[in-house]
């Protein structure tokens, strides 16, 4: 058996092929079997909903919580829906507005795309 590299995110050392590709179970990154040296890793971000499908700018999703509002007695409801997102870096990496609510940032964690 050959030896995988380790994952170019965090390290980790338990790296795992599946259909061509290099998946690391404790950050879930995914790279290209040939691309553990190369930087296009870094520019090439993708950002994931709670069921893996990848998000894009200008998705449509809803919301499979309910979200306090920090610093506010509003709650984002489960099911709410959220047009137009724009990804973003950082922590929150959902920019969107909230009908009701307002202008928010997401985790993408915390939400479903709705196929329109």
């Amino acid at each position: 058996m050959s030896e995988l590299p380790p994952c170019p995110e965090c390290n980790s050392p338990y790296a795992y092929e599946d259909r061509g590709v290099l998946n690391c179970p404790e950050c879930g990154h995914e790279w290209a079997a040939g691309a553990e040296g190369s930087d296009q890793g870094d520019d090439t971000k993708t950002v994931r909903d709670s069921n893996g499908a990848p998000l894009q700018d200008g998705d449509s999703v809803t919301v499979i919580k309910d979200l306090k509002v920090k610093g506010s007695s509003l709650v984002v409801k489960v099911g709410t829906k959220v047009k137009n997102i724009r990804l973003v870096d950082g922590d929150h990496d959902i920019d969107c507005k909230i009908p009701g609510v307002g202008q928010m940032g997401l985790k993408s964690e915390f939400v479903k795309k709705i196929n329109d």
